[in-house]
């Protein structure tokens, strides 16, 4: 778990995460007490009801049973607490029943929930991402029906994008989307690695789906952006089915589904070809998320292996016993123990304020007033965002492995429980785009096409 006490530092101290609130939104509502109020009331609750739930979610895993899925034990009830708790509409618009709070609560909520059990925090991950698409880029019909579901939880969001040929490439997508005389379209095709696919946890699962239009350009320039609800809105089922369940390295709990859309019913976001833009607010969101599970589970890393290197005794110090009375030292006392620990610890303090600082990007982005400030922001955060995926994901991955070494032996067997933040960390450093296309995107598009924009102000400020 995510150590409260190292979050508020990073919060009140270095950020003084209240002043920026202040100055962005214009009151003082948003202050020590309410931000410290919801971290106690968040860490209780995943502390409580998640926590618990990681490991057996990992063993048993999700199962499809006559194209239902089946979560784990206990998901069930962690997620209706979830709902009961406010949680789903904590960033959404307020006049759809959201509370409208600034993206950096999304950073805090999500290392805590991550750390606790990172294959149940996707499952509502997705649908804030599902939710900030269709707010930025839905018709007003279309926020109202949809949002007022997502944000009470009711309902849950996924993104469609990969395809079994096209992988990252979505220029090669082969659904199609052609319109019905009723204006609405008939989406048909194939999306795999569909995190949060299938699943009993909502009531409905809307789908965001990229597709090709009859006669559009080949390439990104001809693709389109689909809501295609799993019940739709004449509470018919849809024909959205689920025809496998992917067998994974990792995040048992979650259910990354193979979708077939078969003529189902969808409709429209925004304007016909501009899909490839829409898709980058799920996905440019959705990468800063990662990037926090990587911090998220090399805490909780890191926690397990401070812990185990401060009780295991095993030879003694170079420079003489450091515990005498005891048959062998702490391996605490070990210098590359201690080098181990060390980095994951650098690097936990120094990934948590990378992604609190993107996360204030993106409330400057969204609530600042004054249009220069606005542009500087989102030209930052467009900067930052392939360092927060990319490092923070590459850091983690790291920082758990250095866990397992800690342990030794056994780190290596299932016993110690520091293995699956391994394996459940692998992925990170895959989706929404590999290490390498965040290389390229950083490269090519956040520097070489913008000259440099991002760039210049991150070296403004570091100066």
């Amino acid at each position: 778990m995510a150590s409260i006490k190292d979050m508020r530092f990073v919060i009140h101290d270095v950020f003084d995460t209240a002043a920026h609130f202040r100055s962005l939104l214009g009151d003082d509502s948003l202050d020590r007490a309410f931000i410290d109020a919801l971290l106690d009331e968040a860490h209780r609750y995943t502390d409580g009801e998640l926590k618990p739930l990681n490991r057996s979610g990992d063993e048993e895993g999700c199962h499809l049973e006559n194209g239902v899925m089946r979560t784990p034990k206990g998901f069930r009830d962690a997620y209706r607490k979830y709902i009961a708790g406010g949680w789903a509409g904590l960033l959404g618009p307020t006049e759809y029943g959201g509370q409208d709070l600034p993206p950096t609560f999304g950073i805090m909520i999500e290392e805590l929930m991550c750390g606790a059990n990172m294959a149940f925090s996707m499952y509502p991950g997705l649908s804030r991402g599902a939710v900030h698409a269709l707010s930025v880029h839905g018709s007003a019909e279309q926020k109202a029906q949809f949002l007022p579901k997502l944000l009470t939880g009711e309902w849950t969001g996924t993104m469609c994008l990969t395809e079994p040929h096209a992988g990252s490439d979505v220029g090669l997508a082969r659904t199609k989307a052609s319109l019905q005389t009723d204006g609405s379209y008939a989406v048909t095709g194939t999306k795999i690695f569909i995190s949060a696919g299938e699943h009993d946890l909502s009531d409905n699962i809307i789908h965001l789906v990229l597709a090709r239009l009859d006669g559009a350009p080949a390439g990104t320039r001809g693709i389109s952006m689909f809501v295609v609800p799993k019940i739709d809105l004449d509470g018919k089922r849809n024909t959205v089915i689920c025809s496998a369940i992917g067998e994974k390295m990792g995040i048992h709990g979650n259910a990354t589904c193979v979708l077939n859309f078969d003529a189902a019913r969808g409709y429209l976001v925004g304007e016909e070809n501009h899909g490839m833009k829409y898709m980058f607010t799920m996905t440019n969101s959705a990468r800063i998320g990662v990037g926090q599970q990587g911090v998220s589970l090399a805490q909780a890393a890191f926690e397990a292996s401070s812990e185990y290197a401060h009780q295991r005794l095993q030879m003694r110090s170079l420079s003489g016993p450091k515990s005498p009375d005891k048959p062998a030292d702490p391996i605490v006392v070990h210098p590359d123990v201690r080098r181990m620990l060390l980095n994951q610890r650098c690097f936990i303090e120094g990934g948590r304020a990378l992604a609190f600082y993107a996360g204030r990007c993106v409330d400057t982005q969204l609530f600042a007033t004054d249009p220069e400030v606005k542009q500087q922001a989102q030209e930052l955060l467009d900067f930052l965002t392939p360092i927060v995926k990319g490092f923070l994901t590459e850091g983690g991955f790291q920082s758990v492995n250095d866990a397992v070494q800690i342990f030794g032996g056994h780190g290596f067997i299932r016993e110690s429980g520091v293995e699956q933040f391994v394996h459940d960390s692998r992925i990170t450093l895959i989706y929404e785009g590999t290490t390498q296309i965040q290389g390229l995107d950083l490269l090519a598009r956040k520097v070489l096409m913008t000259q440099g924009k991002g760039l210049t102000h991150l070296i403004a400020e570091m100066q």
